[in-house]
């Protein structure tokens, strides 16, 4: 696979100029000498152009393809959810092959900034009750692909072993990991027919939370796919802590079942990110981050007292 270049602030200034249209002037420098950019994350793919437009750069092919996918997903989500996405201005390749699409910015902060309110617990309702009246089989045919639930007792094996490595760490004790049983991990096992579009990828970083706590916008749409609804509803434990999703999956209309199950893959997912941040792997992200996570997804909620695991009640 060919490497894909480093951008730099000049090369995303000619690629915005080009896409812009109108000679470089979208809120940034005088006419004529280009917009001004900056970086939005790391690694150099992602970057604001003046203060209303991001262009983003793909890495490779994959990529690219998700990004074509993402445009036309989020047209097709639009009109069933009451918070903003991005709107698509231009796209064009950046490098041979490699697609640069440049999309609307959403004024706000994110989640990771501001606390969501409880007004903006209703707006994450709104999106999960929209995720689900989107038409499946319309986002099939866009190319999103379809995805088997992942397995919560394989997960809680795993997890169990990173709770071991984190009690050696004086970070966790496992024993709070033990309300997990393996027959508890079974009957919150994803139910056949409940699949419906999943964002996927419901981090702080992807929520745009105003000041006053509203849900503002969702980003991150390229990781979208077909499958179980609780995987939306551990991003929003991680992101914005266990009592505020459960009630926006509440409110949602989703029942006591899959509440538990995606606040125990939250649980589950936050215990081996921190195990592997802490082992000190490349690919792990600074300690904060996941500590935050583990943190929000342990967070007590009453759900988990009031509720006898044996009825069925998925919506």
């Amino acid at each position: 696979m060919t490497q894909a270049p480093t951008p730099t602030a000049d090369t995303v200034r000619r690629l915005a100029r080009s896409l812009l249209g109108d000679g470089g002037a979208a809120g940034g420098t005088a006419p004529g000498t280009g917009p001004d950019v900056r970086p939005v994350t790391e690694g150099a793919a992602t970057w604001w152009v003046g203060a209303r437009h991001v262009l983003r750069l793909a890495r490779d092919r994959e990529e690219s393809a998700r990004r074509r996918r993402e445009t036309r997903l989020r047209d097709l989500v639009r009109p069933h959810v009451p918070v903003a996405l991005p709107a698509a201005v231009a796209q064009g390749e950046w490098a041979p092959g490699l697609l640069c699409t440049l999309d609307t910015g959403l004024p706000g902060g994110t989640a990771e900034e501001h606390t969501v309110s409880a007004v903006g617990e209703t707006d994450l309702a709104g999106l999960l009750t929209g995720l689900r009246e989107v038409p499946a089989r319309q986002a099939e045919t866009i190319g999103v692909p379809r995805v088997s639930p992942r397995s919560l007792e394989a997960l809680r094996r795993v997890a169990a072993e990173a709770a071991e490595r984190l009690a050696a760490a004086d970070e966790f004790d496992p024993v709070r990991l033990r309300r997990l049983t393996p027959p508890a991990a079974v009957q919150l096992a994803a139910q056949s027919g409940t699949a419906v579009l999943v964002h996927h990828a419901l981090t702080g970083r992807h929520l745009v939370v105003g000041a006053d706590g509203r849900v503002r916008g969702v980003l991150g749409w390229d990781a979208a796919v077909v499958g179980d609804p609780a995987e939306d509803i551990a991003g929003l434990a991680l992101a914005v802590g266990a009592p505020a999703a459960v009630r926006a999956a509440t409110l949602a209309g989703y029942g006591a079942r899959p509440c538990l199950r995606g606040l125990w893959l939250a649980r589950c997912d936050a215990l081996v990110q921190l195990a592997e941040a802490l082992a000190g792997r490349p690919a792990a992200p600074p300690l904060r981050p996941p500590r935050l996570r583990l943190r929000r997804a342990w967070e007590p909620i009453m759900l988990e007292r009031v509720t006898d695991l044996g009825g069925d009640d998925t919506p």
